[in-house]
């Protein structure tokens, strides 16, 4: 593990060799992605003198004294110009978990702003678990000053090839790194889910950061979730479920927010008319298969055992997977009319692919993927697993690759 480097680590070396605006690199996403050892393998690439500060670690000596100390932050800045125009290469600032001093984009806008008036060789890399949009996204002067590089969850061949995961493993286990370890103790692995991945991303990434009038709602929608992973379930269904007086809005937004920090999201109805999409009851699915088998008490062994539990677990799993893989302006949803049914729709523009999975052994009829055929004629069908294409080739390619219209079809 060591040794391993996820892609991202090339492209933060690129951008602080070439960039010629000398943006700010932020690199951002879920809890628990590495994104702190991606910042480190590139700076020690890099082979430019460099500062990390780790700004949300009270016993890291150059963290702030509060979340209110900016000066902090500008007295950091000041002495990476000065190391800058010493070195004569330059100098990168890193801050790690930037997002928990306040005021912090007001100050580095100003800062940056400075140094590319005066062209001042400083290289700022920012990271952080919280949601690119809570970042930034309130923030419109930052907009153009940013290059932003999204970390994902692990996919089936990094975790394969860093921690020897076979298919299985990945599809029980999920893709936390710093998890992979404990596969072999349940209970320090359930609490490590729970503890040092879920409890913190609602509490510091979401709450702490966002406006959230009912966070004892946001916690028990972030319950609920995982125990319907892979079924459609209308907002006053979960309202019942949740025995909350929140209305269906309310929920609504707080699945976004847990979809936004990586947990869990929902699916909208596929549809030639996207408004009508929009206002569809959700496909629940999580985002790291660990957040769906953690809390249900099964062993390994237990749950490959249980082939109807086991079959929703490879169909949130292939949900999983296609919506971190995602590239920009593809699409991911379900589809459903009356009794008929696909498990995910993946468009982009005029290119649309209904996915079906099956999880096992027999092929059935597809029902699903006719009716959609018939109803939406330009679209090509792809089915997962028994009869098609590997479960475990499938989760090897991203979204997209299969969206290209030579590779889809059904043998």
């Amino acid at each position: 593990m060591t040794s391993f480097e996820r892609s991202h680590v090339e492209t933060v070396v690129r951008l602080l060799a070439e960039d010629p605006k000398r943006l700010v690199v932020a690199v951002t996403g879920p809890r628990q992605t590495g994104k702190t050892t991606i910042v480190r393998q590139a700076l020690a690439r890099s082979g430019l003198p460099s500062q990390y500060v780790a700004v949300d670690r009270s016993g890291d000596p150059l963290a702030p004294r509060s979340r209110e100390d900016r000066g902090w932050l500008i007295g950091l800045w000041q002495n990476a110009r000065r190391e800058a125009e010493k070195s004569g290469r330059g100098f990168v600032l890193a801050l790690d978990e930037v997002q928990h001093v306040e005021g912090w984009s007001g100050v580095v806008k100003s800062l940056w702003d400075e140094d590319q008036a005066t062209g001042c060789p400083v290289r700022v890399i920012v990271s952080g678990s919280a949601p690119w949009s809570m970042l930034i996204g309130l923030h419109e002067s930052m907009l153009g000053r940013f290059f932003p590089v999204q970390v994902r969850h692990w996919s089936l061949p990094e975790m394969a090839e860093a921690f020897d995961f076979s298919m299985d493993e990945y599809l029980f286990f999920g893709s936390y790194p710093g998890a992979a370890h404990l596969r072999n103790d349940l209970d320090a692995w359930h609490g490590y889910v729970q503890n040092a991945i879920v409890a913190p991303a609602i509490e510091r990434d979401i709450v702490g950061l966002t406006r959230v009038d009912k966070p004892a709602l946001m916690r028990r929608l972030m319950d609920l979730v995982p125990q319907y992973s892979g079924q459609v379930l209308s907002y006053n269904k979960m309202v019942g479920q949740l025995q909350d007086a929140g209305n269906t809005t309310t929920l609504a937004r707080y699945l976004d927010l847990l979809s936004d920090a990586g947990l869990v999201t929902g699916l909208g109805k596929y549809s030639a008319k996207p408004h009508l999409g929009r206002a569809s009851s959700p496909k629940l699915n999580v985002l790291n298969m660990a957040v769906m088998t953690a809390p249900m008490g099964y062993t390994f062994e237990e749950a490959r055992a249980d082939r109807s539990l086991w079959g929703r677990i490879v169909e949130s799993a292939v949900g999983a997977h296609l919506h971190n893989s995602l590239r920009t302006a593809t699409r991911l949803h379900y589809w459903r009319h009356q009794s008929r049914e696909v498990d995910f729709v993946l468009s982009r523009g005029p290119n649309v692919l209904a996915i079906e999975v099956k999880s096992g052994p027999r092929r059935t009829r597809l029902a699903g993927l006719d009716d959609f055929r018939q109803r939406f004629p330009n679209a090509r069908n792809l089915l997962v697993g028994a009869g098609g294409v590997p479960l475990n080739e499938f989760l090897s390619f991203p979204a997209n690759y299969w969206l290209d219209e030579h590779r889809s079809g059904i043998p």
